[in-house]
C-alpha cells in the first residue's frame, strides 16, 4: 500500500511517498532538478523488505508550491531531510541516494552521522569539485560526434529556456542515450522525468540546480572526501559497469569510507535500479538486513 502525504517543513511543504514496511530507507532523487518519479516503480522492489520513503526535494516536482530559488541552499536540503526524519518520528534511518542524491546523502551523513544507520550510494555523483570537473571533461570527450553541439543548440532555444517539456525531453534524450541498451527504457525514463512539472516549475528547478552547483562543486575547495573518512555507517557504493560516470569516482568515494563495499553491476548504466532491480534489492538487503533487525 502506498501512503502519499505532504509534510510541512520550514517555508515549504514536501511531497512524501511511502511504501512497504520494516526498517526505514529514505530515498534521495537525483537531478538535482528532477523529482522522485523517475525512480518508481522499479526501486519499489526494495519495499519487499523495507519501508521506502521517497520525497520530492524542495522546489521540485510536487514540492514546488510557494518556493523561490533563493529559498533553497545545500543547508536547507540537509535540514529538509532531517525534518522528514523527525516528522515521521524516526530515530535513525538508512539513506539511499541516486546520482546527485548520492551527494546529498553524503552531505547529510557527514553532518549528522548519529542519525544514519546505513548509507547506499547508487550511481553516485562525484564527492568533490575537482572530481566533478574531471567527470564533466571526460563526459564531453566521450560523447558521440555532434552530440555536444546538438545539446548546446537545444539548450539555447527559446522553447528550452521557457521550460517547454518537449525541448527538455529532446535534450535529455541525447544526454542519457548511452545509459540504456534499449531505446524503450530511455523513452520510459523521459516520460517520468517531468511527469509532475510545468514549464514554470521546470524553470524553478533549473534555477535551484544552478544554486546547488554553485554551493557545492563550483565552491572553492569543495571536497567531501576528507569528511567521509570519519564516517562509521556501513555503506554500499553501487555503480553500473556502463555508467557514464566513470568508475574512478565511486572508487574514490568507497576508498574514503572505512566501512564501505563497492559493487559494480555489469552491463548496467546510470539507472541500475531500472535495469537490474532484483540485484539492487539483494545488495541493499545484504547491507541493511541483519543490522536493521538488531536495531529495531
Amino acid at each position: 500500500m502506498v501512503d502519499e502525504r505532504y509534510l510541512p517543513v520550514d517555508g515549504a511543504e514536501l511531497y512524501v511517498r511511502q511504501i512497504g514496511a520494516g526498517y526505514p530507507v529514505v530515498v534521495l532523487h537525483g537531478g538535482p532538478d528532477f523529482d522522485h518519479s523517475y525512480l518508481v516503480p522499479e526501486l519499489d522492489e526494495v519495499a519487499q523488505a523495507y519501508r521506502l520513503i521517497y520525497y520530492d526535494q524542495r522546489g521540485r516536482g510536487r514540492s514546488a508550491g510557494g518556493v523561490r530559488p533563493e529559498d533553497v541552499t545545500i543547508e536547507s536540503e540537509v535540514d529538509d531531510l532531517d525534518q522528514v526524519r523527525r516528522r515521521l518520528e524516526l530515530r535513525r534511518i538508512a539513506v539511499l541516494g541516486h546520482s546527485w542524491g548520492g551527494l546529498l546523502a553524503m552531505e547529510y551523513a557527514t553532518r549528522h552521522p548519529e542519525r544514519v544507520s546505513h548509507l547506499v550510494l547508487m550511481n553516485t555523483a562525484p564527492a568533490s569539485g575537482r572530481d566533478a570537473d574531471r567527470f564533466r571533461a571526460r563526459l564531453r570527450a566521450s560523447r558521440p560526434p555532434g552530440d555536444v553541439e546538438r545539446m548546446q543548440t537545444i539548450a539555447g532555444t527559446a522553447s528550452y529556456m521557457s521550460g517547454d517539456l518537449k525541448a527538455d525531453a529532446d535534450y535529455y534524450r541525447i544526454h542519457f542515450r548511452s545509459c540504456f541498451r534499449q531505446s524503450a527504457q530511455l523513452e520510459e525514463l523521459l516520460r517520468r522525468l517531468r511527469a509532475n512539472f510545468t514549464p514554470e516549475t521546470m524553470r524553478l528547478a533549473r534555477a535551484i540546480e544552478d544554486r546547488m552547483y554553485e554551493q557545492t562543486w563550483s565552491s572553492d575547495g569543495y571536497d567531501l572526501i576528507p569528511k567521509l573518512r570519519a564516517l562509521d555507517a556501513p555503506t554500499l557504493v553501487m555503480h553500473g559497469g556502463r555508467d557514464f560516470v566513470p568508475l574512478y569516482f565511486p572508487v574514490h568515494i568507497a576508498q574514503a569510507i572505512p566501512r564501505s563495499r563497492l559493487v559494480v553491476l555489469a552491463g548496467c548504466g546510470h539507472f541500475s535500479y531500472a535495469e537490474r532491480p532484483d540485484l539492487v534489492r539483494q545488495h541493499i538487503a545484504a547491507l541493511v538486513g541483519g543490522a536493521a533487525v538488531r536495531e529495531q
